[in-house]
């Protein structure tokens, strides 16, 4: 007659074989997988430096703004707080990066929308404790959500009225930091940057929206516009520099498009 003890003995067995097996089986699949991996990690070292990261990020980049408009998502339902806000996640967390550094009293920014980046930068400007927005769209969506430092004006932004509104309020200002996200047409981007870039303030920035279109990496049908308009404007704008902060989290829709006025 078989015992307690043997039986405890048999189970005992029983599942340190069963474990054994189990460990085994679970060691295999991570060599396996830690081996292609390293291969993997080989194979993108092999090629050329500059060649792997220009082309990862931009091949990203494509997939990333393409899933935009093919399926409605990624950049396209990107929300603040339940607002639609039509901006890559990496590029506004640089701008609370910004306002927390630089306080600024004043925020301009050309293109509202549905009002996301206007409520999500009263809501920064909020955990700095100042700062006021004035957002300038010529066909803003309606029931703009309302903030008390947000200001909307439905107008042209390149309209002299609302320039010549906004310089005042500039120079009455200490910091000004200026978002172009209207029209991205060359000329009018062109436009814009002649109104409001001499409105910034010496270490801060006019940052020039969706520079990656016509081809930069995105949308390559577009036809000259915001990196075109950036780029003749740098030509002749010595006091403005582009800031490499701006492409450090390496997917951005602004690509040399964060302008730091340094005279």
């Amino acid at each position: 007659m078989t015992s307690n003890v043997q039986i405890a003995k048999r189970v005992r067995a029983r599942l340190a074989n069963s474990v054994g097996r189990r460990a085994g089986a679970l060691h295999s699949r991570l060599t396996s997988e830690q081996d292609r991996a390293a291969a993997t990690i080989d194979a993108f070292r092999a090629l050329p430096a500059a060649t792997t990261r220009d082309a990862v990020i931009d091949r990203f980049h494509e997939l990333y703004y393409g899933a935009g408009f093919e399926h409605e998502g990624t950049w396209w339902k990107t929300t603040w707080l339940g607002i639609t806000i039509w901006k890559c996640p990496l590029d506004v967390w640089l701008y609370q990066e910004i306002i927390f550094r630089l306080r600024p009293d004043l925020i301009i920014e050309t293109g509202t929308a549905h009002g996301g980046s206007a409520s999500y930068l009263g809501t920064i400007c909020d955990l700095v404790d100042n700062g006021q927005i004035v957002s300038v769209d010529l066909s803003p969506q309606p029931d703009l959500p309302a903030h008390p430092r947000v200001r909307y004006i439905t107008a042209s932004s390149t309209d002299p009225t609302v320039v010549s509104e906004l310089a005042e309020l500039a120079r009455a200002a200490g910091t000004v930091l200026v978002i172009l996200d209207s029209d991205h047409s060359k000329s009018h981007v062109a436009d814009e940057l002649a109104a409001y870039a001499p409105l910034v303030t010496v270490g801060s920035y006019v940052i020039v929206e969706d520079t990656n279109v016509n081809g930069h990496p995105v949308w390559q049908e577009f036809g000259p516009g915001p990196m075109e308009a950036t780029e003749e404007f740098l030509a002749d704008h010595p006091e403005f520099v582009v800031d490499p902060e701006g492409e450090k989290f390496m997917l951005t829709f602004n690509p040399r498009g964060l302008l730091k006025r340094t005279l």
